[in-house]
Order: C-alpha cells, then sequence, then structure tokens
C-alpha cells in the first residue's frame, strides 16, 4: 500500500484535501493510505475546524499547532514538525495544496530528505512576487515530482519554465511530471451543491433573498493593512449597496474584522455600520460560502478561490487585486481586474450586473480531479 502524507493549514486547503480524502475513502482504500497533518496556521475554529466537522474530512492525525506568526518563524516551525512526521511515517509522497506557508514549508521539509512531492495546484502565477503565495507557488512547482494544474494556462507556465511535457518515468525532483487535471474544487462545488441548500440556514439568517445581494470577501494583506485601499475597496462596496439597492454581504476575516475599526475613515466606518443592507458577519463555512455563491447575483473578492467558485456557479466576480492567477476568467469575460481603485470597482459592476449575455465554458474539469490525481500516485509512486 503507498502512503501519502497530506499537509494542510489554511481553510482553502483543508477544503481542497476533502475531494482526495473522499476519493481515498470511495475508492482507492485498498491502494493508498493517507497521513493528515494539520500545521495549524488557521487556527480559530470558525476558519479551520467547522470545515473538518462538515465535510467529512478524517480527523488530522498530526496538529502541529503553528498558529500565527512572521513568515520567517512560522515556515521555520513548519519544516521543523513535517520533517520529524516524515521521518518517523516514511511516507511515499507528501501531498501538498496550493501556495501558502504550509506548502512551501512541506515542500522544503520534503525535498531534502527525498521525499516525492506531490504538488496540486501547480503551474498557477500571478507574476507578481510581492505576493508571498507566488513565491510559494513557485518554490514548490521547482522542487514537486508530480504537479497537478487545474487549467491549460496553468500547464502552460509550466512549460514556459522548462518543465517538460514528455517526460518519461521514473519521475522525481529532476525528472518531474506535469498534468493538467482539472480542478478539486470544482469536485467539491458539484460534490456539496446540493448539501449546502439542505444544511444552512444562511440566506434566511441574513435575512438574504436569491440574485438580491453581493457576495465580497476581503483578507489579503496588501488591502487589509493598507487604509488607502482598504477605505477605496468599502467606499466601492458601501457607495454600489446604496445605489443599486443590492445588499452586501461580507463574511470577515477575524484579522480583517480587527483592523476595520483602525483603518478605516471614522466617517466610512460608522456609515457603513449603520447601513442595514450591508451585512458584515463571522467568517461563513465552506457550505454557507457555497449557499452564498449559488444564490447571490455578483461576486466581489480578492480571494482566488471565491473567483473560480464564483465561476462554477456562474456568478460574474469583481476582482479586488492587480491582477489574478485565473487569468481564463478574465478572458471569457466572466470577471473584471478591478484592484483597489473605487472608480474600476464601480466601471466593473456596472458592466458585469448589466450584462446578459456571460458565458461559462468547462474551464476546470469534470468534477473527477482527485480520482485522476489518486489513479496517477498509485500508477507512478514507488
Amino acid at each position: 500500500m503507498i502512503k501519502i502524507v497530506t499537509i494542510i493549514g489554511a481553510r482553502p486547503q483543508i477544503i481542497k484535501a476533502a475531494a482526495l480524502s473522499r476519493a481515498i475513502k470511495n475508492k482507492y482504500s485498498k491502494q493508498l493510505k493517507e497521513i493528515i497533518v494539520h500545521t495549524g496556521q488557521h487556527y480559530d475554529a470558525n476558519m479551520s475546524q467547522v470545515f473538518f466537522d462538515e465535510l467529512g474530512i478524517p480527523a488530522p492525525d498530526y496538529n502541529l499547532n503553528v498558529g500565527s506568526g512572521g513568515h520567517g518563524v512560522q515556515t521555520a516551525a513548519m519544516i521543523t514538525g513535517i520533517e520529524e512526521i516524515l521521518i518517523k511515517e516514511k511516507p511515499n509522497a507528501i501531498v501538498l495544496y496550493g501556495d501558502t506557508n504550509s506548502t512551501l514549508a512541506g515542500a522544503m521539509a520534503a525535498v531534502k530528505i527525498h521525499v516525492p512531492v506531490v504538488h496540486i495546484e501547480a503551474g498557477l502565477r500571478s507574476f507578481n512576487k510581492a505576493m508571498p503565495e507566488e513565491v510559494n507557488r513557485i518554490m514548490c512547482d521547482h522542487v514537486s515530482s508530480f504537479l497537478f494544474s487545474p487549467t491549460k494556462t496553468g500547464l502552460s507556465n509550466l512549460r514556459k519554465e522548462g518543465f517538460k511535457n514528455d517526460a518519461l518515468p521514473p519521475y522525481n525532483a529532476n525528472n518531474p511530471k506535469i498534468y493538467h487535471c482539472g480542478d478539486v474544487m470544482y469536485d467539491n462545488s458539484l460534490f456539496f451543491s446540493e448539501v449546502a441548500e439542505s444544511k444552512t440556514a444562511i440566506l434566511d439568517k441574513l435575512k438574504l433573498q436569491k440574485n438580491k445581494f453581493i457576495l465580497a470577501t476581503i483578507h489579503r494583506n496588501n488591502n487589509t493593512d493598507e487604509p488607502k485601499r482598504l477605505n477605496a475597496l468599502f467606499t466601492a462596496l458601501n457607495d454600489i449597496c446604496k445605489e443599486s439597492k443590492l445588499d452586501v454581504v461580507l463574511p470577515l476575516h477575524p484579522r480583517t474584522s480587527k483592523l476595520l475599526e483602525t483603518n478605516l475613515d471614522k466617517k466610512l466606518y460608522s456609515e457603513i455600520k449603520g447601513n442595514t443592507q450591508f451585512k458584515i458577519c463571522d467568517p461563513a463555512s465552506f457550505l454557507e460560502m457555497v449557499s452564498l455563491e449559488k444564490n447571490c447575483k455578483l461576486v466581489m473578492t480578492d480571494s482566488g478561490g471565491v473567483q473560480k467558485e464564483a465561476f462554477y456557479f456562474e456568478k460574474p466576480c469583481v476582482i479586488l487585486r492587480p491582477e489574478t492567477e485565473w487569468i481564463e476568467l478574465v478572458e471569457c469575460g466572466t470577471a473584471i481586474i478591478a484592484d483597489a481603485s473605487e472608480e474600476k470597482i464601480k466601471k466593473a459592476f456596472e458592466t458585469l450586473n448589466n450584462r446578459t449575455d456571460l458565458k461559462f465554458p468547462k474551464l476546470y474539469g469534470d468534477g473527477h480531479a482527485a480520482e485522476f490525481i489518486c489513479a496517477e500516485i498509485i500508477k507512478y509512486i514507488i
């Protein structure tokens, strides 16, 4: 039996891991044994534990409990803990998701002791190395043995960086195998779409009507930590809310919540608090987010994952960043990059809100990416 160690730490990774864990349980339990390591990068119960409970993910076999801290402190603690687990468990491979500090730490720990790295969501590029995530994903890709890209764009990026499309086995960090496999998050969105309707009451709780609200998420450091950007974002959201008569729903990351009172203009902060249509709420669980995404009119976000999920549920999206890894969303016209520009955000909203001809082609696979990944692991990892 092949033993894999799966590293998770941030909420998107926990959700993505559900797809692989489900595929192993339902189809590959005799060939694959999964050891789950939670780094504790997101340690708030609303940001972590609720996802295990909701999605039926097996409890972690290890929890490093690293908590918050600077990039160096946090990553160093993870590398130390992951290396100890890899030496103890002696897995055939380590499975990493996305682009967080947990991803980077897992890659560094594994490659130094010659444990093959499987990177899911490989090849994504914002081409902005000022983003910590961009550095993490590039470094992880370049020490991986198996790189699974959710998009053709991602695969093209890897080829441009020197990865060979026709590499022959055996595969390792010096001779990696690259794939276009579809997106495990699309697997999850299809699987949990109906479940969300019956297991969450967030629409009733927030008194929301279908297609009568905007779903917004803001969490990236450069948006939350820079008062000028944060004020532009919230001014735009507040004005759009008042002018369009649509509610704005903002499930707020704990870190952002703490910064609102200090970084927002006092008058704006007071106005938003008094606007009953501007609904700031606690972080949403995965099923609550699915319900919000399915039923909203439009999405505004600086989250890469939420951009995709909006597309899965055929909702237009305003991207609150200067760039996106999911460039195909922009190319097909369902998303517009507005950054933190008040003017661009309002213009993008007006454009997308008035469009009736948006097309949502099948860009992210057939909903069976996790099964494909498992089959390739079984086929090639010794």
